[in-house]
């Protein structure tokens, strides 16, 4: 998989779920269809480029660039017959350059097919990198993005007549809820915290406020989860 829990980042950019996002623009009578879509990893990322090769046959190009995880580690290009250096670099390029927020650059687990149909005119190496970069960039202008964060889940055990009202209360303090499960002794409460040790402390403290020290954080493992903002 893309992400792993050992990773530096805690949180990056990625394309919202979904259906594929779909661009086109035509330069010199040639068609550049772009195509974006989500991938976990290098098997998503291949499986558009050959959906892709289906649906557009009679297209003389189908070049791809994705970048993959937390950190980005996994970057590819294909210039699928285009000349060498002038389709696959120029959109990963249009992929690693795409700033999400002011001065930061973090965009991952997107795949990026550009699919030409030849009109005739010759581009030149320029003109190729500059069209396959901007239909890359036009297509980000327009495509849902998300944010991705590394939240560390902790567990909170209570007394199961206790349990709706502290889920109420972690609720209005404005902490992430996941699922709740119910034991045969005990209800057990779910939190999403941010993967920061300081952050952590801070919600066990608040959390023994609340009940009066009676219930404590049982730290579990990490996931990585869509958030809004």
């Amino acid at each position: 998989m893309a992400e792993q829990e050992d990773s530096r980042a805690t949180a990056y950019t990625t394309l919202a779920l979904g259906v594929d996002f779909r661009h086109e623009i035509e330069i010199k009578r040639s068609r550049f269809i772009t195509v974006l879509r989500r991938a976990s990893d290098e098997a998503a990322a291949r499986t558009l480029v050959a959906e892709l090769r289906k649906e557009f046959h009679d297209a003389r190009h189908h070049c791809s660039a994705f970048v993959l995880g937390p950190d980005r580690v996994i970057q590819r290009s294909n210039d699928d017959g285009e000349p060498s250096g002038t389709a696959g670099i120029p959109m990963l390029e249009a992929l690693l350059k795409r700033e999400t927020l002011p001065g930061v650059a973090d965009l991952s687990d997107a795949s990026a097919v550009v699919v030409r149909y030849f009109g005739g005119i010759l581009l030149g190496a320029g003109g190729l990198v500059r069209a396959y970069s901007e239909s890359v960039s036009a297509a980000l202008d327009s495509a849902p993005l998300v944010r991705r964060r590394r939240l560390r889940m902790c567990d909170i055990a209570v007394p199961h007549h206790a349990a709706g009202r502290l889920e109420n209360d972690l609720r209005s303090a404005g902490f992430v809820m996941a699922e709740t499960s119910y034991e045969p002794a005990e209800t057990i409460l779910r939190l999403a915290l941010p993967d920061d040790p300081q952050a952590i402390a801070d919600a066990g403290e608040r959390l023994a406020s609340m009940t009066g020290g009676a219930a404590g954080l049982r730290l579990q493992g990490t996931e990585w989860v869509d958030v809004p903002g």
